[in-house]
């Protein structure tokens, strides 16, 4: 047994009701749509959407936090510790996201420097509540994609708002993909509770 899942954070599809397994599972497809459309649309875009940054990380951050929230409160099969970590990370992304809606003007520094914690810990939690079925390597991608994502991001917070947007949006779509091989294959094998 790990430690992570000693700690009680894993998440297993085994000990989920069948409509849990479909929560999470649409959780993650929904999580996985939004951040396609936005990496797609600050990819194609990347002068038209230099303004609307904080707008489009902002709202991803709000709609992601909301869904964890929803998760820790709804899911009552998961573990205590998962639930609590997946409300702490969505008051987080929450706080994120409306700080970055409510100062548009903010500088690209301060912005990236919200993006990249914000990323690191969504790459962590991804990482601690990896499944143990057939969904368990997306997880891993998806949260180490994420924590790359955040380090590099923090280490480039003044970068030109181009660059940063590329690698916002390649971020983006390619965790998107990743959420959205993990909504396909988490619990598809469990044997629900």
């Amino acid at each position: 047994m790990s430690d992570i899942t000693a700690l009680g954070f894993q998440i297993d599809p085994n000990r989920l009701s069948k409509s849990e397994v479909n929560g999470i599972r649409v959780a993650l497809g929904v999580s996985a749509v939004v951040a396609l459309v936005l990496g797609i649309v600050v990819l194609v875009w990347p002068d038209k959407t230099a303004g609307l940054l904080a707008v489009l990380f902002g709202l991803y951050f709000l709609i992601i936090g909301i869904v964890r929230l929803a998760k820790g409160i709804f899911s009552k099969g998961i573990s205590g510790g998962s639930r609590v970590l997946s409300i702490l990370l969505g008051l987080l992304l929450v706080i994120a996201g409306i700080f970055a809606l409510r100062n548009l003007e903010s500088t690209v520094a301060l912005l990236g420097i919200i993006i990249g914690i914000a990323w690191i810990i969504e790459g962590v939690a991804a990482l601690v509540e990896s499944a143990s079925d057939g969904s368990r390597w997306p997880g891993i991608v998806f949260g180490v994609i994420s924590i790359i994502a955040g380090i590099v991001v923090l280490f480039l917070p003044a970068a030109s708002v181009a660059v940063l947007l590329v690698i916002g949006g390649i971020f983006l779509v390619i965790a998107g993909l990743v959420q959205l091989v993990q909504a396909f294959t988490f619990g598809r094998n469990a044997t629900t509770a």
